[in-house]
């Protein structure tokens, strides 16, 4: 069965030389294909990406020309693959594309109709109060497990991403995902990745408190739609 890791890339192009390095292992898998998107990206991304793919079989890309946000890309990507097996990571080399090679044994093992995430270890002390304060909110509101929403990375059947109805265009999508595997019934399983440095540049919303404390509001905001849905 069909794979494919879609890779949103926004100003990323100091990291994607690594990046693909860390593809073109997984893309030489049989059934596995890796979509970059260039996210509206500024910085040469583009550029970078047309030299460089022709090394890389099983890698490929498309472009937003428009940053539209986070969400919007990977959902670019998404609807763009061709696997019955989709997923998402990034692409700052905090995480490895190749942990997806562990979610794909969760598969192998228990079918297709089930939802597979990364939970993260090796983060720094305060980003580790942050994400349990953020589980431990949105489990309490939602009233389902929802820990460490945002770790990569996330897998899933082309079936349920086919169900998905107005998803965010923005960080409120791991919630989106994550929140409505639980809704359709699907078993969560959940695997320890190693969360490191970023490769090259900064983050583009863990910067500081006050990015933090706008991504905590765009998330509650997203939380309590989310909330009223369920009520309604």
């Amino acid at each position: 069965m069909k794979f494919s890791l879609v890779i949103p890339c926004y100003n990323e192009a100091a990291n994607l030389p690594l990046l693909l390095d860390r593809c073109k292992d997984l893309a030489a898998q049989p059934e596995v294909e890796v979509v970059l998107v260039d996210n509206g990206s500024t910085d040469g991304t583009a550029e970078l990406l047309r030299n460089l793919l022709h090394q890389y079989p099983g890698c490929r890309s498309i472009r937003v020309e428009e940053n539209r946000g986070y969400g919007f890309g990977v959902i670019s990507g998404l609807k763009a693959a061709s696997g019955q097996l989709l997923g998402w990571t990034h692409a700052d080399m905090q995480t490895d594309p190749q942990d997806v090679l562990r979610g794909l044994e969760l598969f192998e093992k228990h079918g297709d109709d089930i939802f597979v995430k990364g939970q993260r270890y090796g983060r720094p002390l305060m980003d580790v109060v942050f994400t349990v304060g953020m589980s431990v909110f949105e489990t309490l509101l939602l009233a389902r497990p929802m820990w460490d929403i945002n770790a990569q990375p996330t897998m899933f059947s082309r079936s349920f991403f086919e169900g998905w109805e107005t998803p965010p265009d923005d960080f409120s999508l791991d919630l989106y995902a994550y929140y409505h595997a639980q809704a359709k019934g699907l078993k969560v399983y959940r695997f320890p990745v190693r969360f490191g440095e970023r490769a090259h540049g900064v983050s583009h919303w863990n910067v500081n408190w006050a990015a933090k404390r706008k991504f905590i509001r765009r998330t509650v905001d997203f939380s309590l739609q989310l909330k009223k849905k369920i009520s309604t």
